[in-house]
């Protein structure tokens, strides 16, 4: 009876830890009484809770003033400095921000209408992380890394998107000057797929997994490789860009100039235009949606697009032979309507005799993944965990 109602203390215990982070998360440094406002705890119970994760090197506290009275600002611990992570594409923005020890002190999204401009959206970016900054209750002089990952392959040698009208208006850009620049710090830009296998190596589904593929699929599709532990992006910084493996010969022109590339056939536009007739307009989100509630014409859509999804990684799978497969981006929040028949079709298409036949994981940050790695690799850029690719 006494090992019950101590493990019901502990649980509760962590219960209300996790609540009181999940607050900080949300909306950045709190006082003490707002986080018993948020949570529902007793400003007691918050104030013993918050001692002992400052003990433990989780939160700092400082003092503060509110409506003209004194007060604990409670906040994550980032006593080693801070890194924020920007995803950008089509539709919008992501930033996270992370300490030292790859914890996420805060995460938000900006949406983007289609056709933006690049000048604009990096002035929007700029104004981003230093809002971000300050809803945390942190300086910009705490800020040593910036790290952004775009929809788009990137060169690795210049920064800049590397093939024209994929990411349009955002040809010969330097994408990070601008950020290096205003905050005088390093910035590293990469592809969304690459920082995606970047955040689930270190924090997500891949951690003790040192090789693997990551396929990044929604709007589009691409993959992040790592062997040895490490990102691998090849000579010209275009590795994994499976979105660009022609599945067609007579398919429709992509936008890289090619024919019948995958990406033709498993993006936003095409995948909703096959139910234009009988669902009207439609979003990918819509159609994850009405899939995950059991509209039919949506499940086999995106059944459709993981059988063409698993035909092109099949062959990536037999020129590397990795441990796992992780999926994510949009098109796997429809979890086994996506992961099943990918997995069925990537098998099919493997060797038949092997061992021990490749796994399928579904990614544990499936859509904030780009945002998250390119925090996590600029972090490790600037403490030299992670070598220059």
């Amino acid at each position: 009876m006494v090992s019950r109602i101590s493990g019901s203390q502990q649980a509760l215990h962590r219960g209300n830890r996790a609540a009181l982070l999940d607050a900080i998360h949300k909306f950045g440094a709190l006082t003490q009484v707002e986080l018993a406002e948020k949570t529902g705890l007793s400003t007691g119970s918050v104030s013993n809770i918050v001692h002992q994760m400052v003990d433990d090197n989780i939160l700092e506290t400082e003092a503060t003033i509110r409506n003209g009275r004194r007060a604990t600002l409670v906040t994550y611990a980032r006593q080693d400095g801070v890194s924020a992570g920007l995803s950008i594409d089509k539709r919008g923005v992501t930033i996270n921000v992370i300490n030292n020890h790859n914890e996420v002190l805060a995460e938000h999204t900006l949406p983007l209408q289609l056709g933006h401009k690049s000048d604009a959206v990096i002035q929007r970016c700029l104004m981003l992380i230093s809002e971000t900054m300050d809803r945390i209750g942190a300086s910009v002089s705490e800020l040593l890394s910036i790290g952004i990952a775009v929809n788009a392959p990137v060169n690795a040698r210049t920064h800049e998107i590397a093939l024209a009208g994929i990411l349009r208006g955002w040809e010969n850009v330097n994408i990070g000057a601008p950020f290096e620049e205003a905050f005088h710090v390093p910035t590293f830009v990469n592809n969304d797929a690459n920082m995606s296998a970047i955040a689930e190596a270190k924090v997500g589904v891949g951690v003790g997994h040192r090789n693997f593929i990551y396929i990044l699929a929604g709007d589009g599709v691409g993959s992040g490789i790592i062997i040895n532990g490490h990102l691998w992006t090849g000579v010209t910084g275009l590795a994994g860009e499976i979105g660009h493996v022609q599945v067609d010969p007579l398919g429709s022109i992509c936008s890289c100039g090619n024919r019948g590339c995958l990406d033709t056939v498993v993006d936003e536009d095409r995948l909703v235009s096959l139910l234009s007739v009988t669902h009207g307009d439609m979003t990918l989100d819509d159609l994850i949606v009405e899939a995950v509630a059991g509209d039919p014409g949506c499940r086999r859509v995106i059944a459709d697009s993981a059988i063409r999804v698993g035909s092109v990684v099949s062959g990536l799978c037999i020129g590397m032979d990795p441990e796992i497969v992780i999926v994510g981006g949009k098109l796997s929040m429809s979890n086994e309507i996506f992961i099943d028949p990918f997995q069925e079709s990537l098998r099919r298409l493997l060797f038949p005799d092997v061992v021990v036949p490749i796994q399928v994981l579904q990614a544990d940050h499936p859509v904030t993944g780009g945002a998250l790695g390119a925090a996590i690799f600029a972090m490790g850029k600037v403490n030299s965990f992670i070598p220059a690719m």
